[in-house]
């Protein structure tokens, strides 16, 4: 994990907005429908940035759909469904987060902070915003497991922020009861061959290792999952 969080500075691909101050998004703006499985299947559906959304790669390279092959792969009667939306801060995320569940997902994977972090936002603050989530989520749909993906933090941030920001998803993890994913990016930030031209997203054979990553956190949820 290390220096190589540097990497992360890849999730901030669109203008920064005013994560905490500005006004909520208006319905209009969303999508005539939330995002659903297409054939009926339990959903586990992915709500995060750019690197969930696959910026700069083919639909069927993001990992979320390297992912379903997973699924497909193991026998598991489940759809994924996503969510990512490039730049979003986790401000943003609270604001989608009851559109996108009705849908009603059997699991809900949440990776958010990661541009909260390159705005400087103060960890505190971000740690509300994904607690906001996991309470709306469980409001909304009892029945949806939840699963946080953990992010860090780059290191020119200083040790105190980094050690802050790394500290909120096992703490909220351990206080929620939720599953977590440990850093998606592991053994990719940072490793020029699997990253796209930009050094900052991965290309095609670095999503294969995030998808990797977040599988071997996921498959065990599947397996015991009715």
């Amino acid at each position: 994990m290390g220096v190589a969080i540097a990497v992360l500075a890849g999730c901030a691909d669109r203008p920064p907005d005013k994560a905490p101050d500005r006004e909520a998004k208006p319905e209009a703006s969303l999508p005539s429908r939330p995002a659903r499985s297409a054939t009926g299947r339990p959903a586990i559906l992915f709500l995060g940035t750019s690197l969930t959304a696959g910026y700069g790669l083919d639909p069927d390279s993001a990992y979320p759909a390297l992912l379903q092959r997973l699924v497909d792969s193991a026998g598991l009667e489940f759809d994924i469904v996503n969510a990512g939306e490039s730049g979003e801060s986790s401000a943003g995320a609270v604001r989608r987060i009851d559109w996108v569940l009705r849908a009603e997902p059997a699991i809900l994977v949440i990776e958010t902070g990661a541009n909260d972090m390159l705005r400087g936002q103060d960890p505190d603050s971000i740690r509300a915003n994904i607690q906001a989530m996991i309470d709306r989520a469980r409001a909304r749909s009892p029945g949806t497991t939840i699963v946080l993906a953990a992010m860090e933090a780059m290191p020119n941030l200083g040790a105190d922020y980094a050690r802050r920001f790394r500290a909120i998803y096992p703490a909220l993890a351990r206080d929620n009861g939720v599953t977590l994913i440990p850093f998606i990016l592991d053994g990719v930030a940072g490793i020029d061959s699997l990253n796209q031209d930009d050094g900052i997203h991965p290309n095609p054979a670095g999503a294969r290792m995030v998808a990797g990553n977040v599988w071997r956190g996921l498959e065990p949820l599947l397996v015991r999952r009715p």
